[in-house]
Order: C-alpha cells, then sequence, then structure tokens
C-alpha cells in the first residue's frame, strides 16, 4: 500500500485529481449497483426477464456509446466530457431513487451507462495525456485507485441498503453532484500537450478503423476481458455451487481489489525493470488463462462436489480464490502497459477516440464471451466433464498470449512506451 501510496504522490496536482475522481467514481457507482438487480426483483417484484432488460439496457448504452463520448472528448475537450458525464449520472442516479415504472428504469439505466461513456475515455485520455512519459506508472496508480473505489463502495451501499434502497440513490446521486462541483472548480481546462481541434468525425473515424496493428492488438486483447469478467459471472457460479452461499463472492471482490491497492505499484516496477512493454502484456494475459486451472484441476479430480459446511465449506473456495488472486495479479502486470499502448497507437490528437472503440470492441468481446461461458457451463455440467469450461477459459487465455506475442515479434508493437522502473516507488 505504502508503494502505491508513493507512487500516486509522485505526480502532479492533475493527475492526482483524476486518481481522486476514479476513486470516487467507482465507490458512487458499485455503492448503488450491485444492489439494483435485488431491488428491482424485491421492492419492485419485477420478473427475471426484465431485471435483465434494465440492468441490460444500462451496459448496452455504454459500451455501444464509448466511441461517441471518446470522439466528443477529443473534439471538446476532456474536462467538459468529465463533467457532463458525472452530471449525467447524478440525475441517473437520483431517478432510479423514485423510477417505478419500466419506462422510468430504462430511461435511468440508459442515462447511467450513457454517462460512463462520456467520462470513461476522457478520464483515461486525460490522464495518459498529463502524465507524459509516465503513462505506464499514471495507469498503474489509476488501477489502484479503481479498485480502491470497487472495494470500498459495495461496503457503504451495503449499510445504506440495510436503511432503504432509495436512501442508497440519493447518496449515490449526491456523490456525483459533489464530484461534478468539483471537477468544475479545480480541474484544470485541459491537459497539455492539447489535442489539436478540426476535421471531420468520419475522417477521424475512418482513421481509427483503418489502423490495422491498432485493430490486430484490440481483437487479442477481447479474451483478456472475458477472462477477466469471469469475477462477474463463472466464478459466483461456481461459488455458489459448491458452497451454497453468497459469502465466497464478497471475498472474490475483496481479494482482488486489496491485492491490487498493496501491489500494483511494486507489480509496474517489477514488470517495467524486466520485461518490454509487449512481453509484460503477453505474459500477464497468459497468467489470465492459467489463473482458470486450478478450479479446471479440481473439477476433472472432483474436489468440486455438492455444497458443503464448516472447514469443508472453506477448502471447496481456495480454487476459485487462487483464479481470482492470479487474475488480481496478472490484470496489474497487464493493465498499465496495454492502455500506455493504446496511447502509442492513437498519437496526441484522438486518444480519446482510440480508447472509446477499443472499450466498444472490448464490450462486444465481454457479451459473446459469456454467451459462450454459460453455454459451456451448462454443456460441462450436463456432460459430466465440469472441467470443460475452465479448461476452454485457460485456452482462450493462451491463444490471446500468444497473438500478442505474435504482434510483437512482427513489429507492430515495437513502438509502445517504456515505464522508467527507477521513478517508479516500490
Amino acid at each position: 500500500m505504502k508503494g502505491t501510496l508513493a507512487l500516486a504522490r509522485s505526480f502532479d496536482r492533475t493527475v492526482k485529481l483524476l486518481l481522486v475522481n476514479q476513486l470516487t467514481i467507482n465507490t458512487g457507482f458499485y455503492m448503488l449497483m450491485p444492489y439494483l438487480a435485488g431491488h428491482l426483483s424485491g421492492s419492485l417484484a419485477m420478473p427475471a426477464a426484465l431485471v435483465g432488460l434494465v440492468l441490460g439496457v444500462r451496459h448496452l448504452s455504454q459500451q455501444g456509446m464509448f466511441l461517441v463520448g471518446g470522439t466528443l472528448a477529443d473534439r471538446l475537450g476532456c474536462k467538459p466530457l468529465i463533467i457532463a458525464g458525472c452530471a449525467l449520472r447524478t440525475v441517473a442516479f437520483l431517478l432510479l431513487a423514485v423510477a417505478e415504472s419500466l419506462p422510468a428504469l430504462v430511461v435511468a439505466s440508459v442515462l447511467t451507462g450513457f454517462a460512463g461513456a462520456l467520462f470513461n475515455p476522457a478520464v483515461r485520455a486525460y490522464l495518459a495525456l498529463a502524465a507524459g512519459e509516465r503513462k505506464v506508472e499514471a495507469f498503474a496508480a489509476f488501477n489502484a485507485f479503481y479498485q480502491l473505489g470497487i472495494l470500498a463502495g459495495p461496503l457503504i451501499g451495503l449499510l445504506l441498503n440495510a436503511v432503504a434502497f432509495r436512501l442508497v440513490c440519493l447518496v449515490a446521486g449526491l456523490v456525483f453532484a459533489v464530484l461534478t462541483l468539483a471537477q468544475i472548480r479545480s480541474l484544470p481546462a485541459r491537459p497539455t500537450p492539447a489535442a489539436p481541434e478540426g476535421g471531420s468525425v468520419l475522417r477521424d473515424w475512418r482513421e481509427v478503423l483503418t489502423n490495422r496493428p491498432f485493430l490486430l492488438f484490440s481483437l487479442a486483447m477481447i479474451g483478456s476481458y472475458v477472462l477477466n469478467f469471469q469475477v462477474y459471472l463463472a466464478l459466483p457460479l461456481e461459488i455458489r455451487r459448491v458452497t451454497g452461499d453468497e459469502l465466497g463472492v464478497t471475498l472474490v471482490f475483496a481479494l482482488t481489489a486489496v491485492l491490487t491497492i498493496a501491489g500494483q505499484a511494486r507489480a509496474t516496477a517489477w514488470a517495467s525493470r524486466r520485461l518490454r512493454p509487449a512481453q509484460a502484456i503477453a505474459w500477464g494475459v497468459a497468467l489470465m488463462g492459467a489463473a482458470f486451472l486450478p478450479p479446471a484441476l479440481a473439477s476433472a479430480t472432483g474436489a468440486a462436489g455438492a455444497p458443503l459446511g464448516g472447514l469443508a465449506h472453506a477448502v471447496a473456495l481456495v480454487p476459485v480464490l487462487c483464479t481470482a488472486a492470479l487474475l488480481g495479479l496478472a490484470t496489474m502486470v497487464v493493465y498499465p502497459f496495454e492502455m500506455a499502448t493504446v496511447v502509442t497507437f492513437a498519437g496526441p490528437r484522438l486518444v480519446a477516440t482510440y480508447y472509446g472503440l477499443y472499450s466498444t470492441l472490448s464490450g462486444i468481446g465481454i457479451a459473446a464471451g459469456n454467451l459462450l461461458t454459460g453455454w459451456l457451463l451448462d454443456l460441462g455440467s450436463a456432460s459430466g466433464v465440469p472441467a470443460l469450461p475452465w479448461a476452454v477459459l485457460a485456452l482462450i487465455g493462451a491463444g490471446c498470449a500468444a497473438a500478442v506475442a505474435v504482434l510483437d515479434r512482427s513489429g507492430r508493437l515495437a513502438a509502445a512506451p517504456r515505464a522508467a522502473a527507477a521513478g517508479t516507488p516500490g
């Protein structure tokens, strides 16, 4: 933790503000979203299909609009888009506090998602431009603060939700309202260097869509997002299968967040000293795939069975917790270099647009990956081969790592940035 704090303190005021900004955004978001499904199905007595519709609309409106949000940030400036996104999420969360009909809930979900599409590419582009040559280190600190928000938000939301879900919405909306006002006052007008304006949107999109090395890199990295998303899908399902309760799900998120907060700075410094950026990405993605071997082995050997209790309950969680820990470690290695590599492809003019398309492609990959994983989980259960989904996920990681390595050897990733290891606090 000291290394992460030292790393954050080593940046100038603008980067520090962006780190606190992301911590606050995630705290407010994860304060509310984990409890929305329970509110919809419980308090509002909505059927599961409609709950899925409301949650799906939010995801689609965010992932599908990232390119638009990134383009607007490049043309209007990062600060206005960050402020607009936070203000819009304030309205969305306050609407969720009073919405009871399906149309109102869908509108609130769309606004919540579109708000994320506005500020997410803008925040990352602003951070990359403000950090200059220290992009890798800046994204390492960013990931730690990001995870801290994921850890703090649900805990605060749990306490508030015990009183009323409406209170959760009101407090989360207040968090975004305060954040909006604070950024209007404190965030500098634009990062340095400023992105030049002019030209047509279609020309900019054509440039991004015809950047073959960038598209190949984006496609190679989609599998890493599919694997990371399993903390929301495959791992919770496996936890419920082997233990019959939800405690392990909380442990997975807490373990991942604590590891990242404590170890991100050291992981980035270690990778910077020993690996080229593309090598760090390839080895990290390979580790993501290997993370799914513990539950594969447990399933193949029959170690994971019916719900248990007592000490056997804890032992049954070990393979899943190993997967969560290895995914967290792999993400620590990959994320800073991955984000900095996107900047390298973009250059200073279209950073947010590149981030926008990269996020959209990742979102499409996650949706397809979820369908595949769900089908594999059902197939593995029905066919008596429970190790099947875990083995396929491990192969996806190996395949994506190999694809990044091939791109690296071909020279397409040769310009990727290198962190100054000596300047990274340990």
